[in-house]
């Protein structure tokens, strides 16, 4: 499975930015991860192809969503109200299967490459 991953750039806080993960075949689940400069990578939102359920950092909650355009095998992150504190580089990521743990980053085989995210006046 190939991931693309696009949208990152620059915003205001208080901003929005769309980021998308287009896959080259169906995923069971795909998930986006970011990791800021001198940290770990941290899990921010998952989705489940096959129900639709989604499941989100509580850093991100309420702020961000997730979603997917099954014609398109494409993955999207709406990010609200960005903070400062949301610049990392996005990494978007899937398995072939649901897992239980899916906020966990060795659970994933196939990634994206990272977009940047800046969030900054």
């Amino acid at each position: 499975v190939q991931l693309q991953a696009s949208g990152g750039g620059l915003a205001q806080p208080g901003g929005s930015l769309r980021l998308s993960c287009a896959a080259s075949e169906r995923t069971g689940v795909t998930t986006w991860f970011r990791q800021a400069p001198g940290k770990e990578r941290e899990f921010v939102a998952a989705i489940r192809w096959g129900t639709g359920a989604t499941y989100y950092a509580d850093s991100v909650k309420g702020r961000f969503t997730i979603s997917k355009d099954r014609a398109k095998v494409t993955a999207y992150l709406q990010m609200n109200s960005l903070r400062p504190e949301d610049t990392a580089v996005y990494y978007c990521a899937a398995r072939l299967h649901y897992t239980l743990a899916y906020y966990d980053s060795e659970q994933y085989g196939f990634w994206g490459q990272g977009t940047l995210v800046t969030v900054s006046s």
